[in-house]
């Protein structure tokens, strides 16, 4: 059985988790059998569940826009008639979004996709460790399901489509996931990065405790000591297993080749040329028309504010990055980090200019609607995934950059984050005991080259997540978690308290009486 045919029957299926309508008269003739899977030999289904990760959280329209562009890290302009798209990003960036928003939808289909796919897996009599991988994947779509909108829908193994799934909100969800992942711990595997391992379990429940706080009250949450020594416990473990340690170079994590030289990553999704998610979106998603061969869609940019947290030393604003098979870069231009200034051919060093031969020049300055002649050049362009221009120059069918999930420096923000919120400090590894020793370790190895910082607080902290993880989907979360997400920037006022959370999509209430909508949608 070809995987792309069990990702395909697993969306289809997803369409109809909410519950049950009229379209459930029809003949649901995609549901698969016995007698479609080799016996005994559930592999390719499983493949199949990791696959169907892949839309909803490598691209820059999912997951990725619901925690990326509703905060102060990413901004999605619209450029004269370019990216209106009837004010889908708009409401992102503005918080004026509503359950039937196209990316609030979708996003939700998706996820719920990943939760049926992984649940249907489970009545193919799996091995053990197939089955904890699968039940590994469900939960961390779960999380982000609870996360985003703090209602999950599920049904159990083999039940019929036409009974209406059931929900699970809020703090049961979160102890749900938190049962699985102790559960199924012992039966996944050491290795690779690449499949639900028991460090990936790891991670996953140091952001539920973390996190139990938020999702038992967004708007004013408490963090138990209790909570915080488990996250330091489970960082200790991963730190203690000396499996992980910091790259020479910090975009190592992120390059086409980083399944081979990414040391720090713990989860990932893996790309190949021809069969990948969507991930090539983040480069081309913000890359001028011009800038070949990389043939981009010149939309989003970063906020001046942003790009202003990082010294001028710190290679995680930006550097020259040779990737194997790249165009030469003979004037050893920046090409990954933050783009900003004058910009120019990798091959040849000749200055780029917009589609009206004006100079390509990105700017600091950017606002929600661009109309003037330089709208083509505003805004400072993030490029977190080196470009594989190798994937590129045969046609763009996908990259080899694996998308990154967890890694070794959130497991240390995380672990300095506990201690700061009440949690028993401990010495594990080379990176001391306290939160700023913590810090400092990730900020002054050379593969960042930042300085050292004279002080912690929980505001700095926030601070040195934003630079260590820009462009990793976690920046709506940690500004729930401090406070941060409602308040007022460019362009945007102070938002609604209901905008901690997002609704659920009109449609699948619409069907399922056993959801109530969230407050204020």
């Amino acid at each position: 059985m070809k995987y792309s045919k069990i990702t395909r029957v697993a969306a289809v299926l997803a369409l109809l988790q909410g519950g049950a309508s009229c379209e459930l008269n029809e003949e649901l003739q995609g549901e698969l059998t016995q007698g479609q899977i080799p016996r005994g030999d559930p592999a390719a289904l499983l493949q199949g569940v990791y696959n169907a990760q892949r839309d909803p959280i490598q691209g820059h329209v999912s997951v990725f826009a619901l925690q990326e562009v509703s905060t102060d890290a990413r901004i999605m302009p619209t450029r004269g008639p370019d990216w209106d798209d009837n004010g889908k990003w708009r409401a992102l960036y503005n918080h004026t979004w509503d359950s039937n928003n196209e990316r609030v939808r979708d996003t939700f289909n998706q996820l719920e996709g990943i939760v049926f796919a992984s649940t249907d897996l489970l009545r193919f009599d799996p091995t053990v460790q197939q089955q904890a991988e699968a039940r590994f994947v469900r939960a961390w779509a779960t999380y982000l399901l609870l996360d985003l909108y703090d209602q999950v829908l599920y049904r159990e193994p083999g039940e019929q489509l036409s009974v209406l799934a059931r929900v699970r909100k809020g703090t049961e969800a979160l102890d749900y996931i938190v049962s699985e992942l102790n559960a199924i711990q012992g039966n996944l595997p050491d290795v690779p990065v690449s499949r639900g391992t028991k460090d990936a379990a790891r991670v996953l429940l140091m952001k539920c405790y973390l996190n139990r706080g938020v999702y038992a009250n967004r708007q004013s949450p408490a963090f138990a000591a209790a909570d915080m020594n488990q996250v330091v416990r489970l960082a200790d473990e991963i730190i203690n297993s000396n499996k992980y340690s910091f790259t020479p170079n910090y975009f190592d994590n992120f390059a086409p080749n980083n399944g081979a030289i990414g040391r720090e990553n713990i989860y990932t999704q893996e790309n190949t040329f021809g069969n990948s998610g969507p991930l090539r979106d983040l480069w081309k998603f913000v890359s001028h028309y011009n800038m070949r061969p990389v043939d981009g869609y010149n939309g989003p940019a970063v906020p001046a504010e942003l790009y202003d947290l990082f010294e001028a030393s710190d290679k995680r604003r930006g550097q020259v990055y040779d990737v194997p098979g790249g165009p030469a870069n003979p004037g050893r231009r920046i090409n990954v980090g933050f783009l900003i200034g004058q910009q120019y051919n990798l091959t040849t060093d000749a200055p780029l200019t917009t589609r009206s031969g004006s100079p390509l020049v990105f700017t600091k300055e950017i606002n929600l609607f661009e109309t003037g002649a330089d709208l083509e050049a505003k805004g400072i362009r993030p490029i977190k995934y080196p470009v594989d221009y190798v994937s590129e120059a045969q046609g763009g069918n996908g990259c080899e950059n694996d998308h990154v999930t967890f890694r070794l420096a959130d497991v240390l923000l995380m672990k300095a984050e506990a201690i700061l919120r009440g949690a028993t400090p401990t010495s594990a590894g080379p990176y001391g005991a306290t939160p700023l020793a913590i810090v400092n370790a990730i900020r002054t190895h050379p593969s960042r080259g930042a300085s050292s910082l004279p002080a912690l607080t929980l505001d700095i902290l926030l601070a040195e997540r934003a630079r260590e993880l820009y462009s990793e989907s976690w920046r709506r979360q940690d500004m729930v978690r401090f406070g941060r997400f409602l308040q007022a920037r460019k362009d945007k006022p102070q938002s609604d308290p209901k905008y901690l959370i997002y609704p659920i999509p009109q449609t699948q209430v619409d069907i399922n009486r056993n959801i109530t909508q969230n407050p204020g949608y």
